[in-house]
């Protein structure tokens, strides 16, 4: 069974920084690219940034370029999300996704990030 368990979010002041992780349970994260997406109150889920399968391609929103780092760690089937400059306008719950070629698309529960003065 596939699972994939968030954590890191929190409350942060403007120009702060977070980093995200999620773990990923089951045996898909060395074929599945990864990706976090987030949604904000009143607006649709939307695209943060994504990363290939092996980790050598990686894609942004244009609002968190320069900003933001994705990453992977295949040993500890681990993604994660460095969030530096932290606006209020990043506020949202983010969530981590998994999409396996054959299997199809897993979700985690999401993690809640703040930013606030």
């Amino acid at each position: 069974q596939v699972q994939l368990v968030e954590s890191g979010g929190g409350l942060v002041q403007p120009g702060g920084s977070l980093r995200l992780s999620c773990v990923v349970y089951g045996s898909i994260f060395s074929i599945a690219a990864m990706g976090w997406y987030r949604q904000a109150p009143g607006k649709e889920r939307e695209l943060v940034a994504t990363i290939t399968n092996i980790g050598d391609i990686t894609n942004y929103a244009d609002s968190v370029k320069g900003r933001f780092t994705i990453s992977r760690d295949s040993a500890k089937n681990t993604l994660s999300l460095q969030m530096n400059s932290l606006k209020p306008e990043d506020t949202a719950v983010y969530y981590c996704r998994a999409h396996h070629p054959l299997v199809g698309i897993y979700w985690g529960q999401g993690t809640q990030v703040t930013v606030s003065s």
